[in-house]
């Protein structure tokens, strides 16, 4: 009895961490990232003063993903011109404002909206639509969905990006959604 007792015993550890096993996705090729304004809203609660908290309090949050060049031309053959892209990889791009904005001299209620961009060479119209929770650009229609569009240059850095990014920068009467990649730069001012 002691014997059964102890094989049944070791039958069931071996077998316990199958029977309890999770399948979890490998890591994707396009891992999603956050970009805030303010830079350090989302280490807040570590501030050492209220004054610093205040200071820290989020007006903009920024979700997206982050593809790689991986050697390819991005814009012109990946990213071609002319065709709309979701500004990333997988997901459309989201941005939550958590206030009242002005994009261009269109106010924008505080909420969440998708980001799209009518790619060229020289100059970007950047959308944010309505249409939340979006697989790519595919059925991304401006005219249907869209509650305000900006036109950007696109300027040329020295340096390439090999994976997509997206910052956000003070200036004096707002902020600037920085996005770039490969070695193409666009700027979208965000008043507040």
């Amino acid at each position: 009895m002691k014997l059964f007792t102890t094989l049944l015993f070791l039958v069931l550890f071996a077998a316990a961490p199958g029977l309890f096993a999770q399948e979890f996705p490998d890591l994707d090729k396009s891992p999603m990232d956050m970009a805030y304004y303010p830079p350090r809203a989302a280490f807040r609660s570590f501030a050492k003063t209220p004054e610093e908290r205040v200071a820290d309090e989020p007006v903009l949050r920024v979700i997206y993903s982050r593809p790689a060049a991986k050697g390819r031309a991005v814009f012109g053959e990946l990213v071609k011109y002319g065709e709309m892209w979701r500004i990333g990889a997988n997901e459309a791009t989201e941005i939550t404002f958590l206030r009242d904005v002005k994009i261009g001299d269109q106010p924008i209620k505080a909420g969440r909206y998708t980001m799209y961009a009518m790619v060229n060479e020289k100059e970007w119209t950047v959308y944010f639509s309505l249409d939340l929770d979006m697989w790519g650009q595919y059925s991304f229609k401006p005219e249907a969905s869209s509650v305000t569009a900006i036109t950007v240059p696109v300027t040329t850095t020295k340096e390439a990006m090999e994976l997509l990014g997206i910052v956000c920068e003070k200036v004096a009467d707002g902020a600037h959604v920085v996005i770039g990649w490969e070695n193409k730069v666009v700027r979208v001012p965000i008043q507040f």
